[in-house]
């Protein structure tokens, strides 16, 4: 099955669609499958996104990249320190 990847605007309309079809009576399960995802994403985005409006979401998801922009420069950084140390101290 291809994977199809879902913008977090688009994560959060279906997490009111799958509440609405929930309090109707029907069960996740059921509110999945109508959604055309499986359970566990459901559940996945319901702990990643549950409560936020989509411009929350954006803005979340535009800091999760931005953080793991800093972490790979941190270690860059790290790393070339670690080197010049070495090489400083003659360990090469």
């Amino acid at each position: 099955m291809a994977r199809k990847r879902f913008s977090p605007e688009q994560i959060i309309v279906k997490l009111r669609e799958a509440e609405i079809i929930e309090s109707k009576g029907l069960t996740q399960v059921e509110a999945a499958k109508r959604l055309g995802i499986c359970e566990q994403t459901l559940i996945r985005w319901r702990k990643e996104y549950g409560g936020l409006r989509v411009d929350q979401a954006k803005r979340f998801k535009e800091l999760e990249k931005e953080n793991n922009r800093l972490k790979r420069l941190v270690a860059d950084l790290s790393l070339d320190k670690a080197i010049l140390k070495d090489a400083a101290s003659g360990n090469l």
